[in-house]
């Protein structure tokens, strides 16, 4: 497997919301209220049920005990004429016998009938025995009062709580059309601009906002308005959400923020009425502003889904159009929005009234990251000799949320290895393991690891003799995500043009892990799989984007203007077939130089390619410095980015 371009992962710090004061208390303080009424209506049901088993149970024990312990009236009434019976103790027609021995004994009589004049008619003496009467009227008065109590109130406590559930769903279906915008609080860190580099022009712009809502009487007096919104395009990790927050920390304003995505729910209309609830509320408060994060998920072109106007995401936008720049004022509530697609947001949303500002950010220059590097370098130790320059052009096309994580990344390693301070060697290993992954053990034949090694040679010593290519950094066959090896040849400095010689030289050194495998092995493997593929997109961009083949400079790309993105998307290319097939072998034919090339000079320089691969087997890595003494001499670098992975 091979990679080319390093994958930026967006790494945007956590939003922060806040609540209302006192309504927030309030709020706190009915939820709390509610959770302990469901927690005790639950253990109140839950405890009747656990009594009506236990009552249950020791009915049956006690029934099961006068089963076997019952004794028969006459042989009572016997045992009184003896003069046996101590103590007889009567309730209603349960009897418990007392004898003198100390036993005792249960009987049963009719209800109706009197103990005493069963003993008097048996001619047994009534005064030698003690006869106790208890009284169970108000028991039994009680009893009867709960059974019938009971189930009344337990239905009534049900449908209490039916109908108190079907009330807070209610509530929970009318309070969708609610905006669910965060609004910032006070209380938590602040970030401000200091805490923002490598966008020093879009940073300008957004601290000028910020000043239009600190001093507006020094704008009005020359006649200019506040511009009504500002959306930020930029690739992801380039700092888009960090300038909202750091606008959030310096405005000193209202600040409301909510992400794109929030707006759309299943109900129909939510998302318009969510919008308006959202200005609404942000009115109240102004001067404020409004954040929208991922705007692109509500605002693309419209007409292009397949539901077309009545689509909700459509409405939600229209809404949104019409809040922004509609016939009602609003002079008071700046809208900032931050995507990374702003090729597909509707040309409505961007008109100046609406979006009066676009700012485009890209990843930082060199300056831009020595700077980066300062702000995340802050209360971590490193060692003395740290190189920061050398770190900064080792890091070209890192974005500034790729050059935080590399720093955290390097702190890791070095707390893994139980060291004090940060060095050289764990910056270096992070910034591989942030472009390529963490190493992998994968267990490999002598036979895998020498291919793979004679396929990064290829790659690292065609590039050494292309005069417009970049100096090796490192070669290794240590595998990582992916790729069981790489090549990486990072540039000396920011590149803004690419020229036809260098790319035609890129297809070469991309060509040349497959000369190498196919010159050494004389075979074809896999590995060169993500190569070629690499290869056709630069050949098939020189073809139909750049103008760099024999058909002259025409495009036959597609047109990425976005007042014309949407006749694009529903309308099929117009490319003839003949044209079709012309740039199918212009782009073959750029791609057999490229590989032609490779193989004669792998074919001219085979001890060193030889002696390359030796070295990788052995040693895994090699680094830039040691590569060019087996080469046998430093080479001049020139400007350009790329990996060759394997």
């Amino acid at each position: 497997m091979s990679e080319n371009k390093p994958t930026h992962k967006k790494n945007s710090p956590p939003r922060s919301s806040g609540s209302n004061g006192k309504n927030g208390k309030n709020g706190k303080k009915k939820k709390v209220f509610e959770m302990r009424l469901n927690f005790n209506l639950k253990n109140f049901f839950i405890g009747l049920f656990v009594l009506f088993i236990l009552f249950s149970a020791l009915g049956s024990i006690g029934q099961q005990a006068t089963q076997t312990t019952e004794k028969p009236l006459s042989a009572v009434i016997t045992d009184v004429k003896e003069g046996k019976v101590q103590k007889i103790e009567v309730e209603e027609g349960k009897l418990t016998v007392y004898y003198k021995d100390g036993q005792k004994q249960i009987s049963h009589k009719e209800q109706q009938e009197s103990l005493i004049t069963l003993l008097e008619n048996a001619g047994a003496d009534t005064k030698a025995v003690e006869i106790k009467v208890k009284d169970l009227s108000m028991g039994q008065l009680w009893l009867g009062i709960i059974a019938n109590v009971l189930p009344l109130g337990l239905t009534i406590l049900f449908f209490f709580f039916i109908f108190r559930q079907a009330r807070g769903a209610q509530d929970s279906l009318f309070s969708f059309g609610q905006s669910k915008a965060k609004a910032w609080s006070k209380d938590l860190p602040k970030t401000t601009f200091s805490d923002v580099a490598g966008v020093d022009e879009a940073r300008q712009e957004l601290e000028e906002i910020v000043d239009f809502l600190k001093n507006p009487a020094k704008y009005k007096a020359l006649g200019a308005r506040t511009p009504k919104g500002v959306i930020l395009v930029g690739p992801a990790g380039t700092g888009k959400t960090l300038l909202a927050k750091a606008i959030a920390g310096e405005a000193k304003v209202p600040f409301y923020s909510i992400a794109g995505s929030e707006f759309m729910e299943m109900l129909v209309g939510v998302g318009a009425a969510r919008a308006r609830d959202m200005f609404a509320t942000a009115k109240k408060s102004a001067p404020s502003i409004i954040f929208i994060d991922e705007i692109d998920a509500i605002g693309r072109m419209r007409s292009i889904g397949i539901m077309g106007g009545h689509d909700e995401r459509e409405q939600t936008l229209n809404q949104i159009l019409v809040e922004m720049d509609g016939f009602e004022p609003n002079t008071a509530v700046i809208v900032i929005a931050a995507t990374n697609r702003g090729d597909l947001l509707d040309p409505a949303l961007l008109r100046p009234g609406r979006f009066d500002r676009r700012i485009v950010l890209d990843f930082p220059d060199i300056e831009g990251r020595k700077a980066i590097l300062a702000i995340h370098a802050r209360g971590k130790p490193f060692v003395k000799d740290v190189n920061w320059d050398k770190i900064a052009k080792r890091t070209v096309g890192f974005s500034g949320a790729d050059t935080e994580n590399m720093l955290n990344e390097a702190a890791i390693l070095a707390a893994r290895g139980n060291k004090k301070e940060i060095d050289m060697a764990d910056i270096e290993e992070a910034a591989t393991k942030v472009k390529l992954g963490p190493e992998k053990k994968r267990l490999q034949s002598d036979l895998d690891r020498k291919m793979t090694a004679y396929h990064e040679s290829g790659h690292a010593v065609v590039s050494y003799f292309c005069p417009h290519m970049d100096p090796v950094h490192r070669i290794s066959i240590v595998s990582r995500g992916m790729s069981l090896g790489f090549t990486m040849i990072p540039p000396q400095k920011d590149r803004l043009h690419e020229t036809r010689s260098h790319l035609i030289e890129q297809i070469a050194c991309m060509m040349g892990g497959r000369a190498a495998e196919e010159l050494v092995f004389h075979e074809m493997t896999s590995g060169a799989a993500n190569d070629l593929d690499q290869a056709t997109r630069v050949a098939r961009m020189m073809v139909t984007e750049f103008g760099m083949s024999g058909l002259g400079p025409i495009n036959f790309g597609p047109d990425m203007d976005i007042t014309e993105w949407g006749k694009r998307f529903m309308e099929p290319q117009q490319i003839a077939p003949d044209t079709q097939g012309a740039i199918d072998k212009e782009v073959k034919k750029l791609l057999d130089e490229g590989y032609k090339s490779a193989v004669e000079i792998l074919k001219k320089y085979r001890k060193k390619l030889d002696t390359v691969a030796t070295t990788l087997v052995t040693k895994e890595t090699i680094e830039g410095e040691e590569f060019e003494v087996l080469m046998g001499s430093p080479r001049k670098a020139v400007q350009h980015s790329t990996i060759y992975s394997s």
